[in-house]
């Protein structure tokens, strides 16, 4: 039985590819705390993370796919879960 798939050094690569594009959050459209890294990183809520376009619980071929890679906070990675649609973010009911 193989094992997680993102402990593997393909995807720990891809996440390295990611993370030195310094591109911002592709949800929220902030700027990343891509100097957070190690134990912190797993916590603060701006930190990186590597998102999927298209979630991998719904196309687990494309975990390693470049192309459907995409950098995003922790935090904003979390709210969308594996939904496909991006909640609009900064949009309000007071007119």
């Amino acid at each position: 039985m193989a094992g997680n798939p993102r402990n593997g050094r393909p995807y720990r690569r891809l996440c390295d590819q990611q993370r030195a594009m310094q591109y911002p959050c592709w949800i929220c459209g902030g700027d990343i705390a891509y100097g957070i890294t190690g134990p912190e990183a797993s916590k603060h809520p701006l930190a990186f993370t590597l998102d999927h376009l298209l979630p991998v619980s719904k196309r687990p071929d494309l975990l390693l796919d470049p192309a459907n890679a995409r950098s995003a906070h922790r935090r904003c990675n979390s709210q969308r879960g594996n939904r496909l649609t991006v909640k609009a973010t900064g949009t309000s009911r007071r007119w």
